[in-house]
């Protein structure tokens, strides 16, 4: 899945280096960025969903533990930070 998002994500940005008109690249830039950052939010949502679903009955340090990093940084996303 990452390879095929990245992919697209070059294809689409360098698509957009060619329009030659600036302020229809600029909008379609802009636009590129929206979508990206529903994309980001929606992605975070499903990490805390995540987080939290691993957390009844472990302590921070495992949950951590099981997804790669600290404790406080598990507690962190499942915060929403």
């Amino acid at each position: 899945m990452t390879e095929a998002l990245t992919s697209t994500i070059e294809s689409e940005t360098g698509r957009l280096a060619q329009i030659s008109d600036a302020i229809e690249r600029f909008h379609a830039a802009r636009e590129l960025r929206e979508v990206l950052a529903v994309g980001d939010r929606k992605a975070r949502e499903l990490e805390r969903a995540a987080v939290s679903e691993l957390k009844p009955g472990r302590p921070w340090r495992e949950v951590g533990e099981l997804l790669g990093m600290s404790g406080s940084r598990a507690e962190q996303i499942a915060k929403g930070r």
